[in-house]
């Protein structure tokens, strides 16, 4: 029974919230889903292996570079009609994705893809911001951000399982009921929200554009077969310094800026920014060197090695509703904090776990710490950094969100890339990256320096953690505002 101080939240906005969380949770899914069907689709399109890692960095590119354009968009015509649009887009390319004969016309349908999938993404956290009123968010978020967990463990066992049973086409065609049902759903519940008249910041469209993709362009390829060349260190500077020019003109005020300066004003949303870095780098970065562990030193075939993932998916997404609720009541630092420093711990144990003859028990034991831990993190960031957001801001400070989560993914997986190659080459064997690659069991002779390797390349993710849990620590007591009146939000006029 609920006491009198804690209003129910309407149907209606629960209803919004799992369609929308439909659509999020399956453009997550495509982010990691393509790497277990890179060899079969190497087969299928007589491509190198240069080409096929572009399947995964183009859509991860073209996902990342427009989310804080993206997020503005939805508070200028709506967070409804943005996602919609982004909805069709991604169900369009994924079509086009499946039916592609060539490596260039996949490409470049993932191109298109990632575009609908960063038209989605912020719309996602802004309605929740807006629908939800502040002391009753954490329980929304929770079950957000375990969509978010969940998704990128996901991603792998499906791709497995869709790649083994039915041919690589499928981790894109599944897309086209999911989507069409996400379609209606967010017609039928999403409500169409009250815009705010902006004015586009031209200048500033540009530049954050044009910066984030030359430092994406950059670091994804820092994870390809030349790490960290001049042409990447080339790349990598020239965003950013776009993105300082960017964040000078955002500072003159003129206009209406496109990331007002005014959202790091509030502490834990600033800091909420570090944690989702730290961690979308740390989970990005894990499941590379596992993955390979799985597949060339245990000899495991892609759905088996994605099954070693069930125990952080199952105890990630059965825990975080019940942290959303927590967070509603007590200091955020008490709970990222301890999640920030268990799934430091479980990195390190697994590491120690990952030897040629290890039984699978040891492995799953610390995988689902991994769930246990991360539980406590994804809903904590994300419900401390919309607390105190204004409404007419949620959708720029949910492009900036989702826009630091990504460029710590991307961050992670090619600083992962580069790890892993220079520890394979440091024990003798050959480029390292070319073994990362290699099929089926390793020789005897190899395998234990290739478990070394692999275990060593998590102590990077672990380290990573500390930045996150510094931050947490760091988080101010949010006030306890009163709750907003929702009949603005609760019968608003539709499209």
């Amino acid at each position: 029974m609920r006491s009198g101080d804690e209003p129910a939240v309407p149907d209606a906005h629960w209803a919004a919230l799992t369609a929308l969380c439909l659509g999020f949770f399956m453009i997550l899914v495509d982010s990691t889903i393509v790497s277990v069907a890179n060899p079969a689709i190497m087969r299928a399109l007589d491509a190198d292996l240069e080409s096929v890692v572009w399947v995964t960095s183009a859509y991860l590119l073209a996902f990342a570079v427009p989310l804080m354009i993206t997020g503005r968009l939805g508070d200028r015509f709506g967070q409804r009609r943005i996602y919609l649009s982004g909805l069709v887009v991604f169900t369009f390319a994924s079509l086009w994705c499946g039916m592609s004969s060539s490596i260039e016309a996949l490409i470049t349908a993932r191109v298109l893809q990632g575009f609908g999938a960063a038209l989605m993404s912020p719309q996602t956290m802004a309605v929740i911001t807006r629908v939800f009123p502040s002391d009753r968010r954490g329980m929304a978020m929770g079950i957000w951000g375990a969509i978010g967990g969940v998704a990128t463990l996901v991603g792998p066992l499906a791709g497995g399982v869709l790649v083994d049973g039915f041919g690589w086409e499928w981790i894109f065609f599944v897309n086209i009921p999911i989507g069409l049902a996400g379609f209606v759903l967010a017609l039928r519940f999403v409500p169409a929200l009250p815009t705010q008249a902006h004015r586009f910041d031209v200048p500033g469209v540009v530049l954050s554009g044009v910066g984030m993709f030359f430092l994406v362009f950059g670091l994804q390829g820092a994870g390809g077969e030349h790490p960290w060349s001049s042409n990447v260190w080339t790349s990598v500077g020239i965003g950013v310094v776009f993105l300082v020019i960017f964040v000078w003109h955002q500072s003159l005020g003129r206009d209406e800026p496109l990331v007002p300066l005014t959202l790091f004003r509030d502490r834990n949303f600033a800091l909420a920014n570090i944690g989702i870095a730290s961690i979308g780098f740390a989970i990005t970065a894990f499941m590379l060197p596992l993955m390979f562990y799985a597949q060339d030193v245990r000899g495991l075939d892609p759905t088996e090695s994605a099954l070693l993932m069930v125990p952080m998916a199952v105890l990630s997404g059965a825990f975080a509703p019940f942290v959303g609720r927590l967070v509603d009541r007590v200091h955020p630092r008490y709970v990222a904090g301890p999640g920030f420093a268990l799934l430091a711990v479980a990195f390190l144990w697994l590491s120690l776990a990952m030897t040629p003859d290890a039984h699978l028990w040891q492995l799953l034991m610390p995988i689902g710490l991994t769930g246990f831990a991360s539980a406590g993190i994804w809903s904590t960031l994300s419900t401390t950094a919309t607390r105190n957001l204004d409404p007419r801001l949620a959708g720029a400070g949910s492009g900036v969100y989702n826009a630091t989560r990504q460029l710590g993914a991307v961050l992670g997986s090619a600083a992962m890339a580069a790890v892993m190659a220079a520890s394979l080459s440091g024990r003798g064997l050959g480029n390292g990256l070319s073994q990362l690659h290699s099929i089926g069991e390793l020789p005897g002779s190899l395998r234990e320096a290739y478990a070394v390797s692999m275990a060593h390349s998590i102590w990077l993710p672990a380290a990573a953690l500390t930045l996150g849990f510094l931050a947490s620590a760091c988080f101010a007591r949010p006030p306890r505002t009163e709750i907003r009146s929702t009949s603005e939000r609760s019968s608003p006029a539709r499209m």
